[in-house]
């Protein structure tokens, strides 16, 4: 079963479940313990995209294997495979989950689904205020302060270079037995307004912190502190840079998944590990 999911980051200690720790993932299996969807539910979901503390989503999926119920049809509506209806389960786990976290949908998943390897593509946003008094405070939670102000025409010139299939070691953090070879696919900036703007990121997958360096080291070619070429040759120095941005200004807001009879050799080809393009 597919979920879709929405959370506000800032009280989270992340996605993944962690002793003593308050996380997304944590409060969603409580949730989905509490009113299973179906007989059983596993120790685990399984989601598109792992988020750090602080970061939010508009977008994310999940997926969750159950075994179909035999309900009494006169006790709770369930369609014909044996699920009960999903628009109101969805209602109850939102009674068990705070409100900074929400199920927005639920459906049964097409056969070969699986959240995390069938994903062709994840798209984040991240946000910044450039004005001379900061955030306003109605933004503060998903928007960076930036004291400086910001040249967006640079900044796109800059995100440019760094696009395609590449290995992006510099702007990763490293975790053993991964691979950081990825392909960026989109990353732009727009003005919403006179002291906002906000970067729009896409790939086929992301490595951690990928995306917080890639806005930080771009946010410094903006306020005039590095030139337009300097993101592209720390990428190809491979050296992992300082510049990562705080964690708040990020959402995950989608994540794409091929069509239906794509699946599972997509889920596949992804469990492969990639060789460096040289």
């Amino acid at each position: 079963m597919r979920l879709d999911v929405s959370y506000d980051g800032t009280d989270f200690s992340g996605w993944a479940r962690q002793p003593d720790r308050r996380t997304v993932q944590g409060l969603l299996e409580d949730a989905l313990a509490k009113q299973p969807p179906g007989a059983s539910v596993p120790a685990s979901v399984v989601v598109a995209g792992r988020t750090d503390a602080g970061v939010h989503a508009t977008g994310q999926v999940v997926h969750v294997d159950v075994v179909p119920l035999s309900v009494p049809r006169g006790r709770m509506p369930v369609d014909e495979h044996g699920i009960p209806d999903l628009e109101r389960m969805c209602r109850r786990w939102n009674r068990f989950l705070p409100g900074d976290v929400r199920v927005l949908r639920a459906r049964i998943a097409p056969p070969g689904f699986d959240a995390r390897f069938s994903a062709v593509r994840r798209h984040y946003s991240y946000r910044v205020s450039d004005a001379p008094w900061g955030v306003d405070p109605l933004l503060r939670r998903d928007v960076l302060g930036w004291a400086r102000p910001l040249a967006v025409e640079a900044m796109n010139e800059a995100s440019a270079r760094l696009l395609g299939l590449k290995d992006f070691a510099a702007f990763c953090k490293q975790r053993e037995g991964s691979t950081t070879i990825r392909e960026l696919q989109r990353f732009t900036w727009h003005r919403l307004s006179e002291h906002v703007v906000e970067a729009r990121v896409s790939a086929d997958a992301f490595c951690h912190s990928m995306v917080r360096s890639l806005v930080g080291a771009v946010l410094l070619v903006g306020d005039g502190r590095q030139p337009v070429g300097w993101p592209a040759e720390v990428l190809r120095s491979g050296i992992r840079d300082g510049a990562v941005a705080p964690a708040h200004g990020l959402t995950l807001t989608a994540v794409d998944y091929p069509a239906d009879e794509e699946l599972a050799q997509r889920a596949e080809q992804t469990r492969a590990v990639r060789q460096s393009p040289s």
